[in-house]
């Protein structure tokens, strides 16, 4: 799998590409939605999208609005990764195009593999 991880956390960014590196897929970051919709210009042949929900500039929603404004044709799946957990955030996630909300806090580094696995096989 081809994935762009995009958190303003350094440390989880660097985390998270290393257990999907491990796991011999290849893992692209950027550390706003900025930064994401820039690579996105350059490239976009991502299986999927792993975003936070809360960044500076722009939430997680606002960037699969985004991404799915500014780049129609695009096929790649959006799977939130964050710490935001309440429903509505759910709900508003998934209603903007997110195929998959993963909790952070509830999940281990391999866990959050296996689940985004699962999500881009679909």
């Amino acid at each position: 799998m081809k994935l762009l991880l995009v958190d303003d956390d350094a440390f989880l960014r660097d985390m998270y590409g290393m257990k999907f590196s491990e796991c011999g897929h290849v893992i692209d970051t950027a550390e706003n939605p900025t930064a994401a919709l820039t690579k996105l210009s350059q490239v976009t042949d991502f299986d999927a999208i792993l975003l936070d929900m809360v960044m500076p500039g722009m939430t997680g929603v606002e960037m699969i609005e985004s991404i799915k404004a500014q780049f129609p044709g695009l096929k790649t799946k959006f799977i939130v990764l964050s710490n935001q957990g309440q429903s509505e955030d759910i709900e508003s996630a998934m209603k903007a195009g997110a195929l998959g909300y993963i909790i952070k806090a509830e999940s281990i580094p391999s866990d959050v593999v296996k689940k985004v696995e699962e999500l881009v096989k679909k």
